[in-house]
């Protein structure tokens, strides 16, 4: 097997950065895999010395094919990190996997990820792997399924998928209609939409709602494991864009090393309304509101 460099990103979490690396380096594919660490500058004097912190750390990093770290001079910002980052990777190596600095990682995530890339290569409606999955009771359900929605706890993709990525709010905007931004959403269950808006807006600068729509817009797939191969640490706060809350979840990660996929490349549907009512169960109401009004001052500036 061909196996994927992994690229990881990391800012001023010490804690997180090393649970993240050391779960990583417990994946039996470690010790044959390249890694790339993208280190972000710091933005303020605040910052400047968590960051020093997680570069003496990850300097020590051993236990991988290579290790390769470059260290960003000035404050890129997460968004512009990844995607420059992404791309040079990409454009070398051909696939790869995407980690952030608060994932962390089932032993046999690199195992499911490799075999993914590998599986799905050729199968160009494909575009994305996802390691992570809503806490939904996987009992009954495939292994693995297909589905419009993209995730990025853990993920991968392929260079000749990526070259498509664009960022670029007033074209995305124009590109949908009604009708796409309720698909977009998961058929209403979700607001994904809400992030393009503030992207609009200029509230925030993310990058992963923009790969999610490239991926939607080219009526592309993106393929989930039923139960999670990764978790994320990071709603505690200390990162940029997750706050306190989120997706609590203290769930045992796959530790299935042989994971099925289905040659059937359409979204699964029986999964998809598993993950909708788990979507609906968790919406409050004041979030319903929310999305009411979001999709008001859509229609009124945009349509």
């Amino acid at each position: 097997m061909n196996l994927a460099s992994i690229v990881l990103f990391v800012y001023n979490r010490p804690w997180h950065t090393r649970q993240t690396v050391e779960a990583l380096r417990e994946n039996e594919l470690a010790s044959e895999s390249k890694l790339f660490i993208f280190s972000d500058g710091p933005k303020n004097k605040e910052a400047k010395e968590k960051v020093q912190e997680v570069r003496n750390y990850i300097r020590t990093i051993k236990g991988f094919k290579q290790v390769t770290i470059i260290e960003r001079e000035k404050n890129w910002g997460l968004a512009d990190n990844i995607i420059d980052g992404v791309t040079k990777v990409i454009n070398e190596y051909n696939r790869i996997i995407v980690l952030e600095d608060d994932i962390v990682t089932s032993p046999y995530f690199l195992i499911y990820m490799n075999k993914a890339l590998e599986f799905y290569e050729k199968e160009k409606k494909v575009w994305h792997i996802s390691g992570w999955n809503y806490p939904i009771d996987p009992a009954g359900l495939p292994d693995t399924f297909l589905w419009r929605v993209m995730n990025c706890w853990g993920w991968a993709t392929w260079a000749d998928r990526w070259k498509y990525f664009e960022k670029d709010t007033n074209k995305l905007t124009a590109s949908f209609s009604e009708e796409a931004i309720f698909r977009f959403n998961v058929d209403g269950h979700e607001n994904f939409w809400s992030q393009v808006l503030q992207n609009v807006q200029g509230k925030i600068n993310t990058w992963a709602i923009f790969w999610y729509a490239t991926i939607f817009l080219n009526n592309g797939l993106c393929l989930n494991p039923s139960l999670s191969y990764t978790r994320n640490i990071g709603h505690d706060g200390s990162g940029v864009h997750c706050g306190k809350s989120g997706y609590p979840d203290n769930r045992k990660l796959n530790i299935n090393d042989n994971p099925r996929f289905s040659s059937n490349i359409t979204e699964n549907k029986k999964t998809v309304e598993v993950i909708k009512k788990y979507l609906s169960q968790r919406k409050s109401i004041p979030k319903q509101i929310v999305n009411k009004v979001a999709r008001l001052i859509l229609k009124r500036n945009i349509f």
